[in-house]
This record gives C-alpha cells, structure tokens and sequence, in this order.
C-alpha cells in the first residue's frame, strides 16, 4: 500500500523550524478537521495571522515535525505544519525568513 504524501521533503533530515516557546503566526485559517474536541468539524479554530507560541513539538508520518501552538487570542491549542507557520519576528506576513539583523549575531570590533 503507497501513501499519500503532500510532499517529497522529509523534514526530520534537519532540525525544526521553531523552538519551544518561540513565538509564531499563521499563515493561513485552520478549521477543525475534526481532530479538535469539543468543535465542529470546519469551525474556526486559528484566523490567519494570529500570534500564538510553540508549547510542543512532535513527528507526522516520520516526514513532518507538528508544532503544538498555544494561540493566546482564542486560547486553541492546535498541531501545526512548518509551512502553515511563520516566526513573529518575520518582516512581512509569510516572509518566513527573518530579518538580517536576528538572523545571524552581531559581530562588533573591539574598540
């Protein structure tokens, strides 16, 4: 039996995009896909660009890490895919690459 993948990358090659407690948006509206207790499947769990923090990081299909993200508007805790993220420090939304100044650390001369 072959399964169905979304994509070819395997994520678990490198380490995750985020760390615990970093703080994140979403690029996207997630709806409950009936994994959410206590919701409607299709209601509203994560309006796009909110603001929540990463609280958990597990595996999918031994491809994806799943974000566990605590979002503090709504109170959801919701599993979340790299690509349905971006870091709250990211310029614009879904510019998932951080500003040059937090990328890399400053390096300054001895005076």
């Amino acid at each position: 039996m072959k399964i169905a993948r979304d994509s070819e990358v395997i994520e678990l090659n490198a380490p995750p995009a985020f760390r615990y407690g970093e703080r994140v948006r979403a690029l996207r509206h997630i709806r409950n896909d009936g994994t959410y207790p206590g919701r409607e499947v299709g209601d509203l769990l994560v309006s796009k660009g909110e603001e929540g923090v990463v609280v958990s990081i597990g595996t999918f299909l031994q491809q994806f890490y799943i974000y566990g993200v605590e979002f503090m508007k709504t109170g959801h805790r919701v599993g979340m895919k790299r690509r349905e993220l971006v870091s709250a420090l990211a310029g614009e939304e879904g510019d998932d690459e951080l500003p040059s100044a937090l990328a890399r650390p400053r390096v300054e001369a001895a005076r």
